[in-house]
């Protein structure tokens, strides 16, 4: 009989990586009137068991080139079901994305339909993507849809329709293996790119042509019934192994699996393989069998079982029927249909050869909805492939519940470039993204409602205040001139934290003034001590505590007990009084309620970089100086049971933005004051740092002269009174000194704002700001 591969012409004509099209595919048939061929891949791990370091090495160089397609900016990787479902995820956990979703064809009670598109040539033509929210994906981030083949581009295009109608972004990367388009098909994405108004990149490890004879698809079609389901002398055994697998970590990227999921991962991943290698014979290797779309954790557990000394192959079983010709070359030399394990599912299910070195031993990886009698029936999985001879071990991971994973994302960490102009290593957000909602009220406006007590500060935001040139100027001369000062304090009060609370420690700065202080002191425990601290910015609103949420995910994720949050100074006390009560009453876990903050002029706390009331450059600016992220939001028409406090993100200020300039001029400084900070650090620990609370008690003696009917309207210090200028209703501003530099900014916006400044020789603090009565 005629193989009919030989009406299949794969040409190379280019690469990307160390192999050309011919060396990573070779032609298979199938009996499909539409199309009658497929490339059957050396390097996927679908229908040829193969070392699981040739898939990863495949999707690791898949990755680079992605990576070179959209330089330093996260992405959002999504994989097309069923194939290229493992191939995305390692394209995904190479680059660190932001998330990775893979489209599906399997019906999950309890999920809403986000998107879904077709593809045209497959056996099974349903896509559909099912994230537990859409806010996992970011519309400010590339989108890579990633394939093992690119035949047209149709089902991709397709894809980017798809969801650019409900999540549009500017730019999209085509992935794949191997790119097989001719040249109209580049042309049809080159239209389709100019349609939407975005940008679509393609990458690849090679690209070919395929060309058919004229008669293929009835020459396949011709051909006798596949024989599937070779039987051995005798069949192996049978044997069954449950993994637990926690509820709320993603088994795989069906609901969307985010980068904060993957250390929660590799421990699950881990374990699964530990119970694995307990019931494995040590002495036979193994082929490590994926079900379909569950494809990424299969090849983890093949991987875990090498490391452990086992010699493992990975493949994946598959819905498509592909023909199985005993042929030397053919890649498809056996093959397996048997009944889908699936409740509702009608169509069978294969696998292809399913073979290694003799005596190999087959891990058969599911999840808990193929954990069905089908599963185990004569016809089933279990029973078809052990009729061969092969010993058959059926792993049951009882993977995430959609449920319980959909409410587990409730409270979704942000990070740059998605959410904010910060790095995301430098900082995470433990807040929710508020930047589609109108939050903002007129400043007069809100501050009676919030003076009548009919609305609280946090409900609300302010207008972003924007300064014109000439206070732009002083802020870049503030800086410049305040830099070495400012960095003499981030040393000091890291030097203390450092020499107090030990070296495993993780950063929580009080969202958005603590946020800037909080990454400079990471970047000095990088820098003089090589440390990699983890740092989070979480919010905490006077008279309503810290963000509970936020805490129990510090709690959950390390030792609550080496966590140290971080301020950027103090005025009278009231946030260190609001932090040390919300710590006290929160249940369940230990936290340290020492504040650290780089001044402390109000004398509230005892892990300080200097008491002095000087002008922290950060202070003279809104978001435009703290990574363009406003002040935090606690409403409860937004913020709901289980959700962080809320933020926006002002990605239209990008222009104004000098939040990482101000980073970078203060870090330039770090290694000129390294001894005296060390010194100075060693000179604070000895001393007797007890609060004397002195802030509060000025507060009061101020608030009796001028007759303030409350405490809350006073403002005490160079940091307070900039805040007021910037987003309250100023009255007055006080200060000691009527020529003092550290305030030549706030003299600025107290004329551009007609607020009279009075001079106050006897002040505690070198200035004050006083909020109007507008009630």
């Amino acid at each position: 009989m005629k193989n009919p591969t030989a009406d299949i012409r794969i040409t190379p004509n280019g690469r990307s990586s160390d192999r050309s099209v011919d060396q990573l595919v070779r032609p298979g048939l199938r009996r499909n009137p539409r199309r009658a061929h497929l490339l059957v891949s050396e390097v996927l791990g679908k229908h040829i068991p193969i070392d699981p370091a040739v898939v990863t090495e495949a999707a690791d160089t898949l990755a680079d080139l992605v990576r070179a397609a959209v330089g330093d900016s996260d992405v959002d990787v999504l994989g097309f079901a069923e194939t290229a479902t493992g191939l995305g995820h390692g394209v995904a956990a190479h680059l660190d994305a932001h998330c990775y979703l893979h489209s599906t064809r399997r019906d999950v009670p309890g999920t809403e339909v986000f998107a879904e598109f077709q593809e045209g040539h497959s056996h099974a033509t349903d896509h559909r993507l099912l994230p537990t929210s859409p806010s996992v994906l970011s519309t400010q981030l590339p989108l890579v849809l990633v394939d093992d083949e690119i035949s047209t581009g149709r089902t991709a295009l397709e894809a980017v329709r798809s969801i650019h109608a409900v999540s549009p972004r500017t730019h999209y990367v085509v992935a794949s293996l191997v790119d097989m388009r001719a040249p109209e098909h580049h042309a049809e994405s080159s239209s389709v790119a100019a349609e939407l108004g975005v940008v679509i990149d393609s990458v690849s490890l090679a690209q070919g042509n395929v060309a058919l004879g004229a008669d293929l698809i009835e020459s396949v079609l011709a051909l006798p019934e596949p024989e599937y389901n070779p039987v051995g002398p005798r069949p192996g055994r049978v044997t069954r192994v449950d993994a637990h697998w926690p509820a709320t970590v993603p088994d795989g990227g069906r609901h969307g699996f985010l980068a904060s999921d993957a250390t929660s991962f590799d421990a699950a991943a881990s374990a699964v393989a530990d119970v694995v290698a307990e019931s494995l014979d040590t002495s036979r290797p193994v082929i490590v069998l994926g079900h379909e779309e569950l494809m990424h954790l299969p090849l983890r557990l093949a991987s875990a079982l090498q490391d452990r000394g086992h010699p493992a192959l990975y493949q994946t079983t598959t819905r498509s029927p592909a023909y199985v010709l005993d042929d030397p070359g053919y890649p498809l030399r056996r093959g397996f249909r048997f009944l889908a394990p699936e409740a509702g599912e009608a169509e069978a299910r294969y696998v292809y050869n399913a073979s290694g070195p003799e005596g190999a031993q087959i891990v058969l990886v599911v999840d808990e909805p193929a954990d069905t009698a089908a599963l185990f029936d004569p016809a089933g999985a279990a029973h078809t492939i052990a009729a061969s001879g092969s010993d058959v071990m059926v792993v049951v991971v009882r993977g995430a519940d959609p449920v319980a994973l959909t409410m587990s994302r409730r409270a979704l960490p942000l990070t740059g470039p998605a959410f904010g102009s910060y790095a995301p290593h430098e900082v995470t957000w433990l807040l929710k993204d508020l930047s589609a909602v109108a939050l903002e009220a007129d400043i007069t406006e809100r501050e009676k409602l919030i003076q009548e007590g009919s609305a609280h500060y946090a409900e609300s935001l302010p207008v972003e205040y924007q300064p014109d040139a000439a206070y732009r100027e002083l802020f870049d001369n503030v800086l410049h001139d305040s830099a070495s000062r400012l960095a003499l304090a981030v040393g000091t009060v890291t030097e203390l934290v450092l020499a107090e609370r030990g070296h495993d420690i993780v950063l929580a700065s009080l969202a958005r003034a603590g946020t800037p202080v909080g990454i400079l002191m990471r970047r000095w425990a990088f820098e003089m001590h090589g440390l990699e601290l983890p740092h989070y910015a979480v919010s905490i609103v006077r008279d309503r505590g810290i963000d509970a949420v936020a805490l129990r995910y510090l709690a959950d994720h390390h030792d609550s007990r080496s966590v140290v949050f971080v301020d950027g100074w103090t005025g009278k006390g009231a946030i260190a009084r609001e932090l040390s009560a919300a710590l006290t009453a929160f249940d369940g876990a230990e936290f340290n309620d020492d504040l650290a903050v780089l001044a402390d002029p109000g004398h509230c706390a005892r892990t300080y970089g200097t008491r002095d009331d000087f002008l922290i450059a950060s202070a003279c600016l809104n978001s435009t100086v703290s990574g363009l992220v406003s002040r935090t939001v606690l409403n409860s028409e937004l913020i709901r049971d289980g959700d962080f406090h809320g933020a926006k993100y002002y990605a239209e200020l990008a222009e104004a933005d000098v939040s990482n300039y101000l980073l970078d001029t203060v870090s330039a400084q770090f290694a000129g004051v390294r001894d005296q900070a060390v010194t100075a650090a060693k000179t604070v620990e000895r001393s007797d740092r007890t609060p004397s609370w002195s802030g509060w008690a000025s507060v009061e003696k101020v608030r009796e002269e001028f007759g303030i009917s409350h405490v809350n309207f006073v403002k005490p210090g160079v940091g307070e009174t900039t805040r007021v200028l910037l987003r309250r209703v100023p009255w007055r501003v006080l200060v000691r000194d009527a020529n003092a530099p550290e305030h030549r900014h706030i003299r600025m916006l107290a004329e551009a704002r007609g607020v009279p400044v009075t001079e106050v020789p006897d002040l505690a603090y070198s200035c004050m700001g006083l909020i109007k009565d507008v009630t």
